[in-house]
């Protein structure tokens, strides 16, 4: 392989291996390849401005500067030792890697690492690509490169370096400012899954509507997304039934696809990581199981605005998609009904012939921060409860026996028979998801039966999380339809 990327003890800081075409003429190697390199996990980070830096002689020593861009440092000519400090709030602040560099090395920095080198031959050239302009009024962290606490050991003493006046003025790490990380903005905050994300992102920024109303295309083009460099879109429009009616549809269009591609445009020229939640719905549910690769097939109106809002997506250089099934969080929801119907000696007839795996909302918003977080490769991943597929009817008979009802109190009827005389949109049959990719990133989703009974115990001590906000459709999941002794089971397939 050509190209080769390694990461380091700081957080986002990698290294990157090069080959090197070498003849009599001299050689020549690719110093920024967007398709191999982010292919193996270096961020599309959007370079806007080259640099390059002469150190006329050896010993010429530069930072320690946090500034707030990402960049991509490579040697041209001769050979520098390179130090890096993370200078960022949270654990790591502190931490410090080094390693020389030579042209078959180049080094990500993610923005508020402290960047420093010092040149190890007469006429190096040391050139940087960065993804924000230079402005002469920014400030931002620097630090003092004879610090005792980072202990860089230089390969060429401090004192016999050149340096300048300005970075022999920088302090020390106990006087740094660390530099501080954009918030996330949570949209359609919320929602089940908003409000679980939201549990897990307490410094995050979630409007509320009366601050960015998101079915406004006008006010979304408006919003500041300067600041953040995660933003999550967790609102939707999720009334199945109410997606084939002409409003109904009017309000999905705009929301589940005319909202992520908005917010797609925006993360390419804002360079901000997009979040985007999908529905097994975008599936025509013929297949047993569906793996991310399977072509886009909806069977209803909700499905196509879902399936449209995912393809806009994927135009997002930096961008999770994450598909999800068969939703529970706080608030209504399948399972709460069945335990209130359990509980008031209602017995329900439920459909049996829809398989797939519940996805309770803190587990997504638990796989979301580990992709994010450990920064797995971009693109789309299944996320929900793992185990055996089952049917509603299934999942409804194991609530009743967590609450303390027989199994056999829940009559199993098929969707024919719900829907006649309803009008109602198509299902998918099959909507279990393969979880293989998402595992493979080290995730793995509690058991479904297990998430279960713990859901259900919640609810039976009152712990479960009550909806936070008002319950509108921009951002938070509709309570299942239907009522008495006869439920219909697809009103919480979608995440928020």
């Amino acid at each position: 392989m050509d190209v080769s990327i390694e990461r380091t003890q700081i957080p986002g800081l990698l290294m990157v291996r090069r080959l090197v075409h070498r003849d009599n003429r001299g050689w020549f190697t690719e110093a920024w390849q967007q398709a191999k390199m982010t292919a193996l996990g270096l961020p599309d980070f959007g370079p806007v401005q080259h640099n390059v830096s002469h150190n006329a002689a050896r010993g010429a020593t530069r930072g320690i500067h946090a500034e707030p861009w990402d960049k991509l440092v490579t040697v041209v000519h001769g050979s520098v030792f390179g130090a890096w400090v993370d200078l960022r709030e949270g654990e790591s602040f502190g931490a410090t890697y080094s390693i020389e560099i030579d042209e078959s090395v180049a080094v990500f920095v993610p923005r508020g690492v402290g960047n420093s080198y010092q040149a190890l031959a007469d006429e190096t050239i040391y050139s940087y690509l960065v993804n924000e302009h230079w402005r002469p009024d920014l400030v931002y962290p620097a630090l003092a490169l004879d610090d005792p606490t980072a202990a860089i050991d230089w390969p060429i003493p401090l004192s016999q370096s050149e340096i300048s006046d300005k970075d022999r003025a920088n302090p020390t790490l106990a006087e740094v400012t660390p530099f501080a990380p954009r918030p996330p903005l949570v949209l359609g905050g919320s929602g089940q899954v908003g409000r679980a994300l939201l549990r897990l992102l307490p410094d995050a920024v979630a409007p509320a509507r009366d601050e960015l109303d998101l079915t406004d295309p006008a006010a979304v083009e408006a919003y500041d997304f300067s600041g953040h460099d995660l933003v999550i879109n967790a609102a939707a429009m999720t009334a199945v039934d109410d997606a084939e009616t002409p409003k109904g549809g009017r309000l999905a269009w705009r929301l589940n696809a005319e909202l992520p591609a908005q917010l797609a445009r925006r993360a390419g020229t804002d360079r901000f990581t997009l979040v985007q939640y999908s529905s097994d719905y975008v599936f025509d549910g013929r297949a047993e199981e569906h793996d991310e690769g399977e072509p886009l097939a909806p069977i209803s109106e909700y499905g196509r605005t879902k399936a449209a809002g995912d393809l806009a997506v994927t135009v997002a250089p930096r961008h999770y998609l994450l598909r999800t099934s068969w939703v529970v969080g706080g608030g209504g929801n399948f399972v709460a009904t069945m335990a209130r119907l359990a509980r008031e000696g209602v017995s329900p007839s439920v459909v049996d012939d829809q398989w797939g795996r519940l996805a309770f909302a803190d587990e997504i918003a638990a796989a979301t921060m580990h992709v994010v977080q450990r920064g797995a490769p971009f693109g789309t991943y299944n996320v929900s409860q793992s185990g055996e597929s089952m049917t509603w009817a299934e999942i409804a008979r194991e609530v009743f026996a967590l609450c303390g009802r027989s199994r056999e109190d829940v009559t199993a009827v098929t969707t024919a028979e719900y829907g006649a005389g309803k009008e109602m949109a198509p299902r998918p049959t099959h909507s279990t998801l393969s979880l293989a990719k998402l595992t493979a990133t080290g995730f793995e989703p509690t058991g479904q039966i297990e998430a279960l009974r713990g859901y259900v115990a919640t609810l039976r001590d009152g712990r479960e999380r009550p909806p936070q906000g008002s319950a509108t459709r921009e951002g938070s999941e509709r309570p299942p339809q239907g009522s008495g002794s006869r439920l219909h089971q697809g009103s919480t397939t979608e995440g928020d």
